[in-house]
């Protein structure tokens, strides 16, 4: 095995056909973490700050609009709220759902998309 330093993630980034502030909005509000205080609406690039040691979610303005289903995706647990209370809570800050995968059992997820259509799912948390 190589001995050399390893590369760290620093952000995971959004491509954006709309406003990348706006974006960003949703899921500093959905995740409930901070944009960085340099950003401002009309910005091409806005980072959404996670804590330390986890990538921060870039979003950058680009010409082309999402034409095809991502190849990687959030699954986000629920905290302190149910399954159900977390898609409701999406919704009022304007993601849509796209399925919904929840299984007879409880188990299962339901498939969401953000305002510009990021695929995101939420699964089931400890509240159900």
């Amino acid at each position: 095995m190589h001995s050399s330093p390893s590369p760290t993630i620093r952000h995971i980034t959004f491509d954006c056909a709309g406003e990348p502030y706006e974006l960003a909005c949703f899921w500093a509000e959905f995740l409930g973490h901070p944009i960085s205080d340099i950003d401002k609406p009309g910005d091409d690039e806005v980072l959404v700050e996670l804590p330390e040691g986890v990538p921060g979610l870039l979003f950058v303005r680009v010409e082309e609009a999402k034409t095809t289903k991502n190849r990687i995706h959030f699954d986000v647990g629920p905290t302190g709220r149910t399954r159900a209370e977390e898609v409701e809570r999406a919704l009022s800050l304007g993601a849509h759902v796209l399925t919904d995968r929840i299984l007879p059992n409880g188990r299962g997820w339901v498939v969401m998309a953000d305002p510009e259509g990021n695929e995101f799912c939420i699964e089931r948390g400890e509240l159900g």
